[in-house]
């Protein structure tokens, strides 16, 4: 099953859980021109199942965006992934709160968590805060998370192949979101684009 939710348009579900299906894929865009916090946190609660989990965030002009994940392994044998990617530009500041947790009993898990952040300019700012809590042997967890700038070196060497300056910014930043908006049907995609000025 494949969910997509866009912030400030959809209702995004801040507490399910996940039992019936064998894969869950889910991606939560928030949009230029957000403002607010997403809240979603999901119970894991059969043996077999997994959640795919990304999230995208372009954060601009003053604007404050965070995000509170909980991702909770409370049976055995279950996987997790979640990746979250933001650009953050002209005093843009986005916070995330990201919780992987494995209950007692819940062994043979694999829950993985990453959080990147690009940062655009100076004003702007990103705090990232992963979280794992594991009270269960037997188990493969892991996060990470990573806050930098565009590389100037890449950029040049672009440059040097007769790529314009600002096309070959565009193409860095869309290369850092790729993963995340690869996800997203071709049309849709497209059109979240176009609507939002993605890039």
């Amino acid at each position: 099953m494949n969910r997509i939710y866009i912030a400030g348009i959809d209702e995004i579900p801040q507490h399910s859980t996940l039992e019936d299906n064998d894969e869950l894929k889910v991606t939560i865009i928030c949009p230029p021109g957000y403002n607010g916090v997403v809240n979603f946190g999901i119970d894991i609660l059969r043996p077999g199942v997994s959640l795919d989990l990304a999230g995208l965030y372009i954060c601009t002009r003053g604007e404050r965006q965070r995000f509170n994940i909980a991702v909770r392994h409370l049976c055995p044998g279950a996987s997790s992934r979640q990746l979250f990617k933001g650009v953050l530009d002209r005093g843009g500041n986005a916070v995330f709160d990201g919780l992987i947790h494995v209950a007692h009993g819940a062994g043979q898990t694999k829950a993985f968590q990453e959080n990147h952040s690009l940062l655009l300019d100076e004003t702007s700012s990103s705090e990232t805060h992963p979280q794992l809590e594991i009270y269960a042997d037997d188990v493969e967890c892991s996060h990470g998370a990573t806050i930098g700038s565009l590389s100037e070196e890449e950029r040049f060497y672009m440059c040097s192949r007769g790529i314009p300056s600002e096309e070959a910014r565009h193409m860095q930043i869309l290369s850092f979101l790729s993963p995340v908006l690869s996800r997203i049907p071709e049309d849709e995609r497209l059109s979240l684009m176009r609507r939002f000025r993605i890039l």
